[in-house]
């Protein structure tokens, strides 16, 4: 993955140039799956057009991670929307993520979502061409796996055996819903409780 590199689309009208320039911490950590109503306008007013269901998770550690990996299990990803920042070491994407909290009272719905890592040293990825951005892929899971605390490697596993492996100093993420939603064609054959397990 060259450094630096960016697809056109990632800069585009749902706002994640404005999430790539955010601070690396920004409030209190919120693992749950919905947030309380100061995130929510939280997250509308730094990025605008977010709604009411707007979801935030910021993750500090793996049980974090955990459970942001839940809430983006089956999300869509292209390779034109990666992008590694390596002066700011923050590697960024966009992703079409369905919502699976939605999903438990009945609605099949999937939103524009931003997700960011910081303190990011190193990216590889295996199993797709990072330089054709018709790649699509399917996001699995989200795992930290340790080496020297607090040091690791977060693995972003995709279907199809692809993968994208950042190198990390700690584990420092974000991820917030960013534009209108929309209904799903279908449900994904997996449920938010069948995620693997961290650790």
């Amino acid at each position: 993955m060259a450094h630096g590199q960016t697809g056109r689309s990632i800069w585009g009208a749902f706002g994640l140039r404005r999430l790539a320039r955010l601070p690396a911490r920004h409030g209190a950590v919120n693992t749950g799956a919905q947030p309380d109503k100061k995130m929510q306008h939280q997250a509308h007013s730094e990025l605008g057009g977010a709604g009411a269901d707007a979801l935030r998770l910021i993750a500090l550690d793996s049980q974090d991670l955990s459970a942001m990996s839940c809430n983006l299990q089956d999300a869509v990803v292209r390779a034109a929307d990666l992008a590694f920042l390596p002066k700011e070491r923050r590697f960024a994407l966009l992703a079409s993520r369905f919502d699976w909290v939605a999903a438990e009272h009945g609605r099949m719905e999937r939103c524009r979502a931003g997700l960011h890592f910081d303190h990011v040293a190193k990216v590889a990825t295996t199993g797709f061409d990072r330089r054709d951005p018709g790649v699509v892929l399917n996001l699995l899971s989200i795992a930290f796996e340790p080496e020297e605390a607090p040091a690791g490697s977060v693995v972003l596993t995709f279907s199809g055996g692809a993968a994208i492996r950042l190198a990390v100093e700690c584990v420092d993420a974000q991820m917030r819903d960013l534009g209108p939603r929309w209904t799903a064609r279908h449900r994904p054959g997996h449920a938010i409780d069948d995620a693997p397990a961290v650790g």
